[in-house]
């Protein structure tokens, strides 16, 4: 029987996990519906992509000079969260909304490539770039690292893995939450320790390392596409 409880805005795939935000006159949004065995594997694919993708990118690279301009961690670390919760839900939905307007094989293909093509720009390193730091002090350290960090992340290479992760998993909020801790992940010991984080483990082998999950990722969208799987 149709009812206030059909009237529905569906993002997401659908099984049993049904999260809905009710809205008003009984409109709700089905934030997730994956399966409940699939929940923590998409958070988890997403953050590890991302992890790796920013280790050694140009927003670590802000982190460190954020770190080492203000010695205020905790208003770094939140502005850095806040700026990636901005930031990637709109990549997420943006990736989302593609996806649902391009369908099929062709889109599939597409996403699968485009995972391949982040593979090799994965190991490209990036040049240490304050993003005009000097030039918003007066805005207070949260604020500062807010502004600073959204605007360096747009079209940078985690941007788009999270458009390219909400396209394939056809879900906003569980790409969001992972890919945010994957960057919080990358970026906390970056505050904390500055550059010495980077040189525990060359950052060539860390390039090489997120390429190598890139890759694997766009060659397993293209099987499944083309039922090779």
């Amino acid at each position: 029987m149709a009812g206030e409880t059909d009237r529905v805005i569906r993002i997401g795939e659908t099984d049993d996990a049904d999260l809905r935000l009710k809205g008003p006159r009984g409109y709700g949004v089905v934030v997730s519906t994956w399966p409940r065995r699939l929940l923590l594997e998409t958070i988890l694919v997403s953050s590890g992509i991302v992890a790796l993708a920013e280790i050694g990118d140009k927003t670590q690279l802000l982190a460190i000079i954020l770190a080492a301009r203000f010695r205020r961690p905790v208003p770094i670390i939140l502005g850095i969260m806040v700026a990636t919760l901005l930031n990637h839900g709109l990549a997420a939905t943006l990736g989302f909304l593609v996806s649902q307007w391009l369908q099929g094989t062709v889109f599939q293909t597409l996403v699968g490539v485009a995972f391949i093509v982040m593979a090799g720009w994965a190991l490209i390193p990036d040049k240490e770039d304050d993003g005009g730091v000097g030039n918003t002090v007066q805005n207070g350290v949260f604020l500062t690292t807010l502004i600073a960090f959204f605007l360096v992340e747009i079209g940078d290479k985690t941007q788009i893995a999270t458009s390219l992760l909400a396209a394939r998993f056809h879900d906003i909020v569980l790409v969001t939450i992972g890919t945010t801790l994957g960057m919080m992940a990358a970026n906390v010991p970056a505050v904390f320790l500055g550059e010495a984080v980077t040189r525990v483990v060359p950052l060539k082998y860390v390039r090489m390392g997120a390429a190598v999950v890139f890759a694997i990722l766009g060659a397993w969208v293209l099987l499944v596409t083309y039922k090779v799987l």
